[in-house]
């Protein structure tokens, strides 16, 4: 019932985005939510397992599933009607309620067309601001336009939204859309993956992703983040099953969007498996490619300029604002928390330097990782361990995009263990810790708001490091893959029947 009425909403929200007919967006959605019910409950595409359930389990999912779908619900009614503010995540913070990062996608998208350079402040920023205290936005029917600070291919996506609805307000709704049903099939695909018995239980766990703060956030903002984590992923797992041209599409784009992916390209590499790798790296130059002849070599060149930026720090306003450097998720950003504490020479210069140590280290872990036996069953841990690591290298990853894959890998962690009292315990308590959301716009002592953020931020590594343990569980260092070592790696049973 949870996922038919999940693809429902998919439904109703991308009609809406594509058409300004109300009867049509609902009969498809009514088509949608049958079609997804129908196929689970007779033709059984998720393999399920109600033994690997306890009966505790079971009443917990299903409260986390109602509460859920009565969050997610509310806010489908705001994606459809932005004055609907009280249905809101958070109707009590204008913050919340009126940034949209897809203003920044949408606003690049249209000066792209324009042949105008989509890092020039003065399209998100009003003439006014002097570059000091909190930034003055641009507005775009009632929300503040949002900086723009992505690699040109990522544009293709937005601009091809754009073609299909060129209006912000229904482009938004197209966008919550696409975004809620990504997330949706990669975590019924990343579950499936896992085997019968774990995959049931991180299907049952999933509803409180859903019912988070932070992922309600994600959503309603339109940010990336999250979408770009389940594409990731759900490339991985389409090269576990030896479909490699859609893997490498998927974790081709994801990677020249936002660069951290490329982690992902580093394991392909110490695994060789060479043909996976052939193909992310074809996607990725094909797409380069299209951006170029879309938008033109200006906007390389203007990335060029501003990537030095990106990667120290420079170019996100938001350290502008003491309360953003509170909330900021990211391993260089602790530099500037603990400049809010009066330490001294926590400077754009020491981030990078932690940054850069950061990555030297991530690095490293991602070899020694790669170099090991996983079993099967457990690579989608490792490989959302991994994609943490590497988010927590950007120089500003407020809480609303950070806590989305530490929440998910939560209930995939969780998922490996029988359910007993104590596992629904811990569990349920870290779910409240991702919790810990403070919008920007309430008042709160920077310093205080860094503490009590401190804790889903250090709980974000902790828990990419107990994956990568648990993953790693008996398995020892293993020579170069043969070809036969590759094919035997495909040892999930749907992989088996394709196989056959």
């Amino acid at each position: 019932m949870a996922l038919a009425i999940g693809a429902g909403i998919v439904a109703l929200t991308v009609t809406r985005g594509l058409s300004d007919s109300w009867p049509v967006a609902v009969l498809l959605a009514l088509l949608a939510a049958g079609v997804v019910a129908w196929l689970v409950a007779k033709q059984q595409f998720i393999p399920l397992d109600e033994g690997a359930a306890s009966l505790g389990l079971k009443w917990v999912s299903a409260a986390a599933a109602v509460l859920a779908l009565v969050l997610v619900g509310r806010l489908t009614v705001f994606m459809l009607d932005a004055s609907q503010v009280d249905h809101s995540n958070i109707p009590a913070s204008a913050w919340e309620a009126r940034h949209s990062c897809l203003t920044a996608y949408y606003v690049a998208g249209k000066a792209a067309a324009e042949g105008r350079s989509v890092f020039d402040d003065s399209l998100y920023t009003q003439p006014g601001d002097t570059g000091k205290g909190v930034r003055k936005p641009l507005m775009l029917g009632g929300f503040g336009i949002d900086v723009y600070e992505y690699p040109p291919p990522f544009l293709l996506l937005p601009r091809a939204c754009l073609a299909l609805a060129p209006d912000f307000l229904r482009l938004r709704a197209l966008w919550f859309g696409l975004n809620v049903g990504v997330l949706l099939l990669a975590m019924v695909v990343v579950a499936e993956a896992l085997g019968p018995a774990t995959g049931t239980r991180a299907l049952l766990l999933a509803p409180f992703v859903w019912a988070a703060l932070p992922t309600l956030s994600f959503l309603q903002k339109g940010n990336i983040q999250g979408v770009v984590v389940a594409l990731s992923m759900l490339a991985m797992v389409l090269f576990e099953r030896r479909r490699l041209a859609g893997g490498g599409v998927l974790l081709g784009f994801a990677s020249v969007s936002k660069l951290f992916p490329g982690l992902l390209v580093v394991y392909l590499v110490v695994r060789r498996q060479w043909r996976a790798l052939a193909w992310t790296l074809g996607a990725s130059l094909l797409l380069a490619f299209v951006a170029l002849l879309d938008m033109g070599w200006q906007q390389y060149a203007a990335f060029a300029d501003h990537l030095p930026g990106l990667v120290g720090g420079e170019a996100f306003p938001a350290f502008r604002n003491p309360a953003a450097t509170a909330i900021n998720y990211s391993v260089p950003g602790l530099v500037f928390k603990a400049g809010l504490f009066g330490v001294p020479g926590m400077s754009f210069l020491t981030s990078k330097i932690v940054g850069w140590i950061w990555t030297a280290l991530i690095l490293g872990i991602v070899v020694e990782v790669s170099r090991r036996a996983v079993r099967d069953t457990e690579r989608p841990l490792v490989w959302m361990a991994i994609l943490i690591l590497a988010t927590l290298r950007s120089p500003f990853l407020p809480q609303a995009y950070a806590a989305l894959p530490p929440l998910w890998l939560l209930t995939l962690f969780a998922a490996t263990y029988a359910p007993a009292a104590k596992t629904l315990g811990l569990t349920l308590l870290a779910w409240l810790v991702f919790n810990l959301f403070w919008p920007l716009d309430w008042p709160m002592d920077p310093r205080l708001l860094a503490l009590l953020t401190g804790l889903p931020q250090a709980l974000t590594v902790l828990m990419a490091v107990l994956a990568l343990r648990r993953g790693l569980e008996s398995a020892g260092r293993t020579a170069p893959r043969s070809r036969a070592a590759v094919r035997s790696s495909y040892s999930h049973p749907y992989c088996a029947r394709k196989l056959s």
